[in-house]
């Protein structure tokens, strides 16, 4: 293999297809959900301390499976000497690009003047639809590794700046970077996607909950693992998985209940949906998004603003 080049691939889903191509090069897996939970800026030993403590409360995951999974991967990296070119792996929903921002920003702490490429999920010319890479064939995935995107200089600092600010206890400082030109192409939706994450002002519930709620009301749903199929089909730019949607749908318990084998919005999941009760005091909890306590801050949905309370 060539060492002068690094495959960082979200997923090992993803990395065993791209193993099948063998293509020049060292591969490493980010092994990490940073869409979810705390974060600082710097990945280092405090990094991993808050990121272990949120991932074995919420999702009972070991220090020892995190340590072997992520922190192993990280000094992979950090070992790495005169590297020419990183080619980043990541789809386009947001779960993959705060994660991809990431390595990002630590790759040019490591070495600001290494070339970096990336292979994003997207419709190239002569595909008949848009599919996620790990759904993707071969002969379709290496036709994407053909058509990587060169990161520039300012795309590399958008990022930067944006990992910085979702590190940060201000997200409404994210809102103008939705208007930046850069030659991510779904960065945009994505930082849209996140500010909606917010409660929303009116009802207390963010967009993905509320989306959950209204599944409920339009679809003939059978049970919990109904809705979860659902739930993950219909997300949009999230890029969830089973876990976090799971534990979404429990959050939501108050809203829903399940009668003669089908899954009914409450009177609450009513009064919600129809914007007529805000359920914000029901709905909150200590937990973070970055660097911002998700419940200090509403979004309102009319003039696209998040309100710190």
């Amino acid at each position: 293999m060539n060492s002068k080049i690094l495959h960082i691939v979200n997923g090992d889903s993803l990395a065993g297809k791209v193993q099948e191509l063998d293509l020049p090069g060292e591969l490493m897996i980010w092994r990490e959900l940073l869409c979810e939970g705390p974060c600082i800026r710097e990945i280092n030993s405090d990094f991993y301390k808050i990121r272990k403590k949120f991932l074995r409360q919420t999702y009972d995951i070991s220090a020892d499976d995190y340590k072997e999974g992520f922190i192993q991967e990280i000094k992979k990296l950090k070992s790495l000497k005169g590297l020419e070119e990183i080619v980043l792996w990541f789809e386009f929903d947001l779960f993959c690009h705060i994660n991809m921002i990431a390595a990002i920003n630590l790759i040019t702490e490591l070495d600001n003047s290494v070339n970096i490429q990336l292979v994003c999920s997207k419709k190239l010319e002569g595909e008949k639809e848009h599919q996620p890479l790990t759904e993707l064939d071969q002969k379709d995935l290496k036709n994407h590794y053909f058509n990587r995107i060169q990161l520039t200089t300012e795309d590399i600092e958008v990022a930067n700046l944006i990992w910085e600010l979702y590190c940060g206890n201000d997200p409404y400082k994210l809102k103008p970077q939705i208007k930046v030109k850069t030659n991510f192409e779904y960065l945009s939706s994505c930082i849209r996607a996140h500010v909606e994450r917010f409660p929303n002002s009116v009802t207390g519930l963010n967009s993905l909950e509320k989306n959950i709620l209204k599944l409920i009301e339009n679809h003939d749903i059978k049970n919990l693992n109904h809705l979860l199929g659902y739930a993950l089909l219909y997300q949009g730019y999230y890029g969830y998985n089973d876990s976090q949607m799971q534990r979404l749908i429990d959050k939501l318990h108050i809203f829903y209940e399940i009668t003669n084998e089908r899954i009914q919005l409450t009177e609450n999941g009513i009064l919600a949906l129809e914007g007529k009760k805000n359920f914000y005091r029901d709905l909150k909890n200590d937990e973070y998004f970055g660097g911002a306590r998700v419940y200090d801050f509403l979004y309102e949905s009319e003039s696209h603003k998040i309100l710190k309370l």
